[in-house]
């Protein structure tokens, strides 16, 4: 199976579809409270984007923008739904923390919901602990927010 990662930003067509999809799911999972969360999630000003792709298929994505000068924000995080428990989203992760520390960002931070059960798993798994909510998702009870510091930061420290 041919599975390759390509960064690209927000006009790429593919993360475009994949992200209309992603909208729809999160739309489902989040119901009267979407609206709130999609604000937070225009992709027009994402500039580092990655689409994972399977035998030139367009099947997962997730993005990163900077929070503050050190910090970046991972974004719009998706695999298809037949596609997942395959350590796709893994692969999505682990680019996007490479890129974010290719970029001089020392830390990542996100906010998934209390919903993504497997969202929530997969950064656990992954070395992101909890946070109290940052930003927008402050005191946002279906908001979970977590932090991972970069490994290349860690060994600047000492």
């Amino acid at each position: 199976m041919m599975v390759y990662l390509k960064r690209t930003d927000a006009s790429d067509p593919d993360f475009i579809q994949l992200v209309k999809q992603l909208d729809s799911d999160l739309a489902e999972r989040d119901g009267k409270e979407h609206s709130f969360y999609a604000q937070f999630n225009k992709i027009d000003s994402l500039k580092q984007v990655i689409v994972l792709y399977e035998k030139d298929v367009a099947i997962g994505c997730g993005a990163i923008k900077a929070f503050n000068p050190t910090v970046a924000e991972i974004k719009r995080m998706f695999v298809l739904p037949a596609c997942r428990s395959r350590g796709l989203a893994t692969k999505i992760l682990l680019e996007l923390q490479q890129w974010a520390g290719e970029l001089g960002f020392h830390s990542c931070i996100l906010e998934t919901g209390k919903r993504q059960v497997e969202a929530i798993q997969l950064y656990q798994k992954q070395g992101f602990r909890i946070t109290p909510n940052y930003g927008q998702y402050a005191g946002i009870e279906n908001s979970v927010c977590f932090e991972k510091i970069l490994p290349a930061t860690k060994k600047q420290l000492f």
